[in-house]
């Protein structure tokens, strides 16, 4: 049990290295960041021996350091050691970078100082043990990166994303802390393991559906779902370090929270199902808005909230190893997008004259579905013969099929009359190791979380038609996305490009009710 607290470890490191420079005397701005990435790099360190000390002795729950279950303590499995692993190594990575980016800033030391703070936070986050260090970390967490947001407090246009944001925090902070009490109230502990090893027998009676309903709501806050996404595409006058921590993060919080209180969220179908709604219906409105944006940021910033939309999509279907694939991929992608955007927009500036475009034509398109499908099933069937995908789940079935719609979006590109065959031939390779790939990671995050997160039930009548509902909206929009040239330029279609461009003006009905445009200059309003 002593060794099962070393990841405690990797945030009191962080913390030590952000204190640091205000207790001893002539460390300058730039010696405290070069700190801040040794100590991150530590950090990196302490994840990687936990995953050892994991696969040595197993699942398991560290020692309480405080009294009456409150206080400090690790819950060691495969979730919280995946996440360590991510959340550790991006936050060594934007710590660099922001080594580098701030050098010479007014304010570097500050920034350091409330990085290092966010990082620390989430990892207590993540590792908590029991429901007060999970509450507590959960709430630092959100006021840390308020910081953050608020590191230019003098732009306007921070001030309005930090308010909007530290509003669905608040609201979101509430729903944690009642649906902490309630299970409190029911399970009589504070230990996660026990709380979730009673869930998963059945037990809790109705204060533990209104914990999960509100656990469900407070999920949907942190990870920006419509309609209260509006922050989340707002905080770009913050750093850029800032917007990589935030976007491949913070965020993931939410699918996080459900993630780690599965077995509890198991207990109400109503709430799975209405998650599948709300993710779902997100997943499709940010990405079809990500296509109109004419800046990088904001793009990414749209492409994040439908990402997540899709997180908590597979949450609502009880995919919940799949979800923390997604966490994990999405991470990685998004800190490299926005960490890298510079140079791309650099990159596409260099180039003097783009080649030609191809355009599928719906023949094109329609061979594209016809040869995904293919490909998914032939893969599938052979995959099975050594990997039993034959026993997977219609959800998870349901999810491969979402995955080849952009398969099929990929091979139109590649189809198209206009396309060299080496474009054709590229992109057909190019489908079917994205294939073999999604099927090979889904098996094995199954494969690692089994006996930890709870296998996906079997699909209710009410799950089969959300299954359906999910695959028809994601297949229209795919083909939409695919024929897009043949029909973007019909007045009908400029009219709707202006009307999402605007993200549906939910953003602006969300500033009038926060009072969101009514900001002070010196930013007290956000507070």
């Amino acid at each position: 049990m002593l060794l099962n607290a070393l990841p405690l470890l990797a945030p009191l490191i962080l913390i030590g290295a952000a204190f640091a420079p205000r207790f001893l005397k002539g460390i300058s701005a730039r010696k405290a960041a070069q700190l801040a990435e040794y100590a991150s790099l530590g950090a990196v360190l302490v994840a990687v021996l936990s995953a050892i000390v994991l696969a040595g002795n197993g699942s398991g729950d560290s020692i309480l350091i405080g009294f009456f279950e409150i206080g400090l303590s690790v819950r060691l499995d495969i979730v919280s050691v995946v996440m360590l692993l991510l959340v550790t190594f991006i936050g060594w990575v934007v710590v660099r970078y922001a080594r580098t980016y701030l050098d010479g800033e007014a304010r570097q030391d500050v920034f350091t100082f409330w990085l290092l703070a966010t990082l620390a936070a989430v990892l207590f986050l993540i590792q908590a043990g029991n429901l007060f260090q999970f509450f507590a970390a959960w709430v630092a967490t959100s006021a840390f990166l308020h910081k953050l947001l608020l590191f230019y407090p003098e732009r306007v246009a921070a001030q309005r994303a930090a308010r909007k944001k530290y509003t669905m925090a608040r609201i979101g902070d509430a729903a944690v802390l009642g649906a902490m009490l309630m299970l409190v109230s029911t399970y009589n502990t504070t230990q996660i393991s026990a709380i979730l090893s009673a869930a998963a027998q059945g037990t809790g009676g109705g204060l533990a559906l209104a914990a999960a309903a509100l656990l469900g709501l407070a999920a949907v806050l942190k990870s920006a779902q419509f309609p209260t996404h509006g922050w989340l595409t707002e905080v770009m006058e913050a750093p850029t370090p800032v917007s990589a921590l935030l976007h491949a993060g913070v965020v993931n919080a939410g699918g996080f929270l459900l993630i780690r209180f599965a077995d509890v969220m198991l207990l109400s179908p109503l709430v799975l199902a209405l998650l599948v709604l709300i993710g779902g219906f997100t997943a499709l409105f940010g990405g079809l808005v990500m296509l109109t944006q004419s800046t990088v940021k904001t793009s990414l910033a749209w492409s994040t909230i439908a990402q997540m939309g899709f997180m908590i999509l597979q949450c609502g279907l009880a995919l919940f190893p799949l979800a923390l694939l997604h966490i994990v991929a999405h991470s990685l992608y998004k800190a490299h997008a926005f960490l890298s955007a510079g140079n791309a927009v650099q990159n596409v500036a260099a180039i003097r004259k783009p080649g030609p475009v191809a355009v599928p034509d719906l023949g094109a398109v329609a061979r594209a579905f016809v040869v995904a499908l293919v490909i998914y099933g032939v893969v599938y069937a052979i995959l099975g013969l050594g990997f039993d995908f034959g026993g997977k789940s219609p959800q998870a079935i349901a999810l491969g099929a979402i995955l080849i719609f952009g398969v099929a979006y990929l091979l139109a590109q590649g189809f198209a009359d206009e396309a060299p065959r080496a474009l054709t031939q590229r992109t057909a390779v190019y489908a079917g190791a994205v294939t073999v790939s999604y099927l090979v990671l889904q098996r094995v995050s199954e494969w690692l979380t089994a006996g930890t997160l709870p296998a996906t039930p079997p699909a209710s009548a009410l799950e089969w038609a959300l299954i359906l509902l999910a695959m028809v909206s994601f297949g229209l929009v795919a083909l939409a996305q695919a024929t897009l040239p043949l029909w973007s330029y019909h007045p009908a279609a400029q009219g709707l490009r202006v009307h999402l461009s605007n993200g549906l003006y939910i953003n602006a009905i969300s500033d009038r009710m926060i009072g969101g445009w009514k900001q002070t200059q010196s930013g007290k309003g956000a507070e």
